[in-house]
């Protein structure tokens, strides 16, 4: 058995890579930049074990470049200084890989701007959540953005069978299912199982598996499309203020080791989408119910989602304030732009009529031309904002 097994089995190629389409068909951009050794400084986005690391290794290693591994949790400015310092008068520049790129401090990115405007090297940058919410104007700018997704359950498979081709060993096929859909996407995770599976016995059970893995990971992605599957019928009975169904296949998530967080973020969608303005609390609850639970975690989490889910259930409904934006967007794309008028640019001439001075509202013009794209439904809240524009604009005292 090889001492690093992971290690062992990671691709060396990209026609090895399993999974990331996107990234690695024939035919996809991506891939045609590798070839053409055109590649560009990238931020590789998604979870753990899809294929971030190796991706950047096979890179290297088709471009023929060297190849520096670096930690953003602990790396040191003068560790980047010494790598371009090394490469400054050589033909081929190195290929640094930054892992977990987000956390580099404002320093750490401010050393990596002028090495990456004069292409002193290519950096790649891979992390587990969206870098652009904390990297630099800078940085970003200077970067392309490649997303990763979960690994799918035939993605899963090739992966075992290559181990397969390695090393003579047999697998049940309930053991197969439960070695994929326990591993939840992540490679890493399926190889790490897979490797201690093997050194207690070369036929693996499903006894085995449990015994090393009791429980799924997250974010599980079963042959059967389980997890799509049940996230939807979870959305739509919490549409339909069905909330025992909707409680039923939130067990069902939680029992089968979907992620808190991926849970929350899609009950905080809902709340906007389905709920809206007729109950506005509604969104303030799922967004304060994400924040909860990724500081807190299973098995507490599940009272929180719990919650969350039963008071969004029996909210009342409205989809107005979703219609809406879907139709300014659609006629924004597919319209001519309108000019703002000359008495509300920046800064504000002299025309602009301020509402304040009017006692909160005067009838002026905010469009080159009218416009309809909101139209309340009149549930819940919404009856109360309606009232107060129509108050506003009949200049009638609020109560």
């Amino acid at each position: 058995m090889q001492s690093n097994f992971a290690l062992f089995f990671r691709p060396k190629v990209i026609a090895e890579f399993s999974g990331q389409k996107n990234l690695c068909g024939e035919k996809s951009p991506f891939r045609k930049l590798l070839e053409t050794g055109s590649m560009s400084h990238s931020i590789f986005f998604g979870p753990a074990g899809v294929g971030k690391t190796t991706l950047a290794r096979i890179v290297a290693n088709t471009l023929e470049l060297p190849f520096y591994e670096l930690d953003a949790t602990s790396v040191k400015v003068e560790e980047f200084r010494k790598i371009f310092a090394m490469h400054k008068n050589a033909l081929q520049k190195p290929l640094v890989f930054i892992d977990e790129i987000h956390r580099l401090s404002k320093t750490q990115q401010e050393v990596l701007l002028l090495p990456m405007e004069n292409h002193e090297a290519i950096i790649i940058g891979a992390s587990t959540e969206n870098p652009y919410f904390t990297l630099s104007s800078g940085i970003r700018s200077r970067m392309m953005l490649f997303e990763f997704y979960a690994l799918t359950h035939t993605d899963m498979k090739e992966i075992v069978g290559r181990v397969r081709e390695k090393i003579s060993f047999t697998i049940d096929e309930d053991a197969l299912n439960y070695l994929i859909s326990s591993s939840a996407g992540d490679s890493r995770a399926l190889l790490n199982l897979l490797e201690f599976a093997l050194k207690v016995d070369l036929h693996v059970s499903i006894e085995t598996l449990k015994a090393l893995r009791p429980s799924a990971l997250k974010d599980g992605v079963s042959a059967d499309n389980t997890h799509y599957n049940l996230i939807s019928a979870m959305i739509k009975s919490v549409r339909g203020s069905d909330v025992d169904a909707g409680l039923y296949y939130l067990a069902r998530l939680i029992d089968g080791g979907e992620s808190a967080d991926f849970i929350a973020r899609r009950l905080v969608i809902l709340a906007s989408e389905d709920i809206g303005n007729a109950n506005p609390n509604a969104l303030n609850l799922a967004t304060s119910t994400l924040m909860a639970v990724s500081k807190i975690g299973y098995p507490e989490a599940r009272i929180i989602l719990g919650h969350c889910l039963v008071y969004l259930a029996c909210s009342p409904k409205s989809n107005s304030a979703y219609n809406a934006i879907n139709a300014a967007l659609s006629y924004v794309q597919h319209e001519k732009a309108l000019n703002v008028p000359e008495h509300l640019r920046s800064p504000s001439p002299q025309g602009y009529l301020y509402p304040h001075d009017f006692g909160g509202w005067v009838e002026q013009t905010y469009l080159e031309k009218p416009l309809h794209f909101y139209e309340s439904l009149g549930v819940g809240y919404e009856k109360i904002l309606d009232e107060w524009l129509s108050k506003i604009k009949t200049k009638d005292k609020m109560a």
